[in-house]
């Protein structure tokens, strides 16, 4: 049997499978289960957090032979179709290819037939903002009075991008991004459903690089699993990712509590010769920063940590690590336009070197300044 990818093989088939969203599962829910159906549902969000997904799952709901039911059999021949992508009654069209009048003059045609299987016909567009204004004004007059037998369902990633008349026909639910944590703990039982090793520090840095979409979040798991040889392991992810290992962040960390100029310059060169991308470098910084702060100002909020971290927030300053927050941030935003971002990522951390917060009394600063050499008078000529 031929392999099959883990964001295709994972995909929720009931909405209790759903990762997040639940706002949008509830309102669905009662919904299926009072009867109080609208005609046209909305799905906006960014890429990859379940647009489709909900959709495909909600047009079970409705064809179900137990249903309509908030939670379809998936045993069912509607069920079993829909899974597997062959159901007609679900017509699934793709509005970046599909963006002509033509194309939804047939569509508009075809609504007016009953359904051949099913309860209901039910329309899936994706990407709708991708249609064209005269195709839109095709549509109006059936997504606002269309047969009692047809659901539309929309996608979007940019609903700014819709005509406000079929905004204004439409039930809209908007779907957030995924945080990490809801990231992190699908990858962990992935994982451990598809017996694959794993360390914790790569599972977290895949999490984030996915940028709160699921399915990029799967397709970067897929993609460490098989450069890692069929495990996961985090110096193979940082490799692909072009990321730096958190220790080496945390040794950057160490060496600015101690004020060692020569050695913050060694380390960051061993960083550079890994090629990494320095603006995701200073993203980790950021992010142990406010580990560290938590730890020291609200550490019940800051959970478990390694003793490294632990041993940081007890020996650096709390005015130190708010500096240092704002710099890292400050300079991965100067990156464009720094010389070069080697250059740039340099100056951002021989600026945290630099410049030490005034003590409460501004009698004196709270740690010692880095020591430099003093200049050689310029010789007198004659």
């Amino acid at each position: 049997m031929s392999y099959q990818a883990l964001a295709r093989k994972w995909r929720p088939r009931r909405f209790t499978e759903l990762v997040g969203q639940e706002h949008v599962v509830r309102a669905l829910a009662h919904a299926l289960d009072s009867g109080r159906l609208h005609h046209a549902f909305l799905f906006t969000g960014t890429r990859g957090v379940g647009k489709t997904t909900i959709a495909r799952i909600f047009a079970k709901s409705l064809n179900c032979e137990k249903g309509p039911t908030s939670n379809p059999c998936g045993e069912c021949g509607a069920c079993r179709e829909i899974d597997a992508g062959r159901f007609v009654d679900l017509l699934e069209i793709d509005a970046a290819s599909n963006t002509g009048i033509d194309n939804v003059r047939e569509l508009i045609d075809n609504a007016q037939y009953a359904p051949t299987r099913g309860r209901h016909k039910v329309y899936l567009i994706d990407e709708v903002h991708m249609l064209s204004k005269s195709a839109f004004n095709a549509l109006l007059k059936t997504l606002e009075e269309p047969p009692p037998h047809v659901k539309f369902l929309l996608a979007t990633t940019d609903p700014q991008k819709l005509p406000v008349t079929v905004l204004s026909r439409c039930i809209k639910f908007n779907l957030k991004r995924l945080t990490p944590e809801q990231i992190v703990g699908q990858m962990r039982a992935i994982l451990g459903a598809e017996t694959i090793a794993f360390e914790d520090e790569a599972v977290d840095v895949l999490a984030r690089a996915a940028d709160g979409s699921l399915r990029d979040g799967l397709s970067l798991l897929d993609q460490a699993i098989a450069h890692g040889g069929g495990k996961l392991v985090a110096s193979d992810v940082h490799a692909m990712l072009g990321t730096v290992e958190r220790a080496k962040v945390q040794r950057l960390i160490d060496i600015l509590a101690a004020g060692d100029g020569a050695a913050l310059l060694d380390e960051i060169e061993r960083i550079a010769s890994f090629a990494p991308d320095f603006a995701q470098v200073l993203d980790e910084l950021a992010s142990l920063l406010h580990r560290i702060q938590l730890l020291q100002l609200v550490p019940a909020a800051a959970g478990e940590d390694d003793a490294a971290l632990l041993g940081l927030a007890g020996r650096l300053e709390a005015e130190d690590v708010q500096l240092w927050y704002q710099m890292a941030v400050a300079g991965r935003r100067d990156l464009a336009i720094a010389p070069t971002p080697r250059v740039g990522f340099e100056m951002a951390l021989l600026r945290m070197l630099a410049f030490v917060p005034m003590s409460a009394d501004a009698a004196a600063p709270t740690r010692a300044r880095p020591s430099a050499q003093e200049p050689k008078p310029a010789p007198v000529r004659g």
